[in-house]
């Protein structure tokens, strides 16, 4: 099946706005029954893989609102950058900044590459002051000698 890049951007605005409803059964359909999705040094392959993937996703976050800040599309392979503003399960809001490469196949997701510093989250799901100094020292240290 032929794919055009406006067939693609239409169809990876509906996968994000399938994502944002976290029905797992509306966003399985986006992936190619032998996707690849890889993120934080893992690699899921396969419906089973985009299942984990979603599951592990939403059983962290109650909310999640996608913010695109650069959309590219060259051939089939979509780029963007986008803002996340999520809502964990206690209430509190992460706000991280990440980027993701998709491939599509048929208007299917064949490959999903997402990127983004797992420190943004870290700061929000670490409980008690002693964990909360740790992170901070690591986001200082992890500048030191940039800023």
């Amino acid at each position: 099946m032929e794919q055009t890049e406006k067939q693609i951007l239409a169809v990876a605005k509906e996968f994000d706005d399938a994502i944002e409803t976290r029905n797992h059964e509306k966003i399985l359909p986006f992936f190619a029954k032998d996707c690849v999705i890889e993120l934080l040094g893992v690699t899921l392959q396969g419906w089973d893989g985009a299942r984990r993937w979603l599951e592990w996703m939403f059983s962290h976050l109650t909310t999640i609102r996608f913010k695109p800040v650069v959309i590219m599309v060259n051939g089939d392979t979509f780029f963007e950058e986008f803002i996340v503003t999520a809502t964990l399960k206690d209430g509190r809001q992460v706000i991280s900044k990440q980027a993701e490469v998709l491939i599509y196949e048929n208007l299917k997701v064949k490959y999903l590459r997402i990127y983004f510093d797992r420190l943004d989250f870290a700061g929000a799901i670490a409980t008690g002051w002693f964990n909360q100094i740790v992170i901070n020292r690591l986001k200082k240290a992890s500048t030191r000698g940039l800023v």
